[in-house]
C-alpha cells in the first residue's frame, strides 16, 4: 500500500513571494523583541499554550499519573510540532516555518516553569483537582532526582528556544531565497 509519504518529499517547495517574506520577518522581528523585554516569562501567545498545556494532562492522564503529570508539556510541544509536520508534507513554507518557530517558542515558558520548580513563585493553573495538582516541574525534578539544576536545566530549555526560534526565521529565509524565481526564467 503507497501512502505517497516519501513523494512528498521529493516535491519542491512551495514559492514564498518578496512582499509575504517581508511581512513574515516583520512579524517575527516584532515577535522577537516582545519576547526579550517581556517581564516575568509570560508573553501573550502563552495564554495559548496554557489551555493546551492544561488539556494535555487531562488527556494524557488517562494514561496513568506519570504520563498525565508531563502531559501537559507533551501536548504543548505534540501540537505546534504535528501542525509543522503536516505543513512540512504539504511543501508550504510559510506554514511549516510559523508552527515550528511557536513549537520553539514554547521552550521559553517551559524553561521558565521548570526554573521555578524549587522557588514556586508562578502562579499555578491547574484543572480538576486543585489539591492533587501541584507544580509540574517541582514534582518531575523530584521524581528524578534533579531538583537541585531547575534553573541550570531551565535556563538550557530556555536558550534551546532562542535558538530554535532563530533558526525558524533563518531557515525560513533560505527556504524563500531558493524559491525566488531566477531573473529572466518567467
Amino acid at each position: 500500500m503507497e501512502f505517497g509519504f516519501l513523494e512528498s518529499f521529493q516535491e519542491e517547495w512551495k514559492p514564498v513571494s518578496r512582499r509575504a517574506l517581508i511581512a513574515w520577518l516583520v512579524f517575527y522581528g516584532l515577535f522577537l523583541l516582545y519576547a526579550l523585554h517581556a517581564r516575568g516569562g509570560f508573553l501573550l501567545i502563552d495564554q495559548v499554550n496554557l489551555i493546551v498545556h492544561e488539556g494535555g494532562h487531562l488527556l494524557f492522564g488517562w494514561l496513568g499519573s506519570t504520563l498525565g503529570l508531563w502531559g501537559g508539556t507533551l501536548l504543548e510541544l505534540l501540537v505546534p510540532f504535528a501542525l509543522a509536520t503536516y505543513f512540512a508534507f504539504q511543501r508550504h513554507t510559510p506554514g511549516a516555518a510559523f508552527a515550528a518557530f511557536f513549537f520553539f517558542e514554547n521552550f521559553l515558558y517551559i524553561g521558565t516553569y521548570m526554573a521555578d520548580a524549587r522557588s514556586q513563585g508562578l502562579p499555578l493553573v491547574t484543572v480538576g483537582d486543585g489539591e492533587g495538582g501541584g507544580h509540574d516541574w517541582f514534582n518531575i525534578f523530584s521524581s528524578l532526582g534533579l531538583l537541585e539544576y531547575d534553573r541550570t536545566l531551565g535556563g538550557s530549555v530556555r536558550i534551546l528556544g532562542w535558538l530554535g526560534m532563530l533558526g525558524t526565521v533563518g531557515w525560513l529565509i533560505v527556504r524563500a531565497r531558493r524559491s525566488a524565481p531566477v531573473q529572466g526564467s518567467e
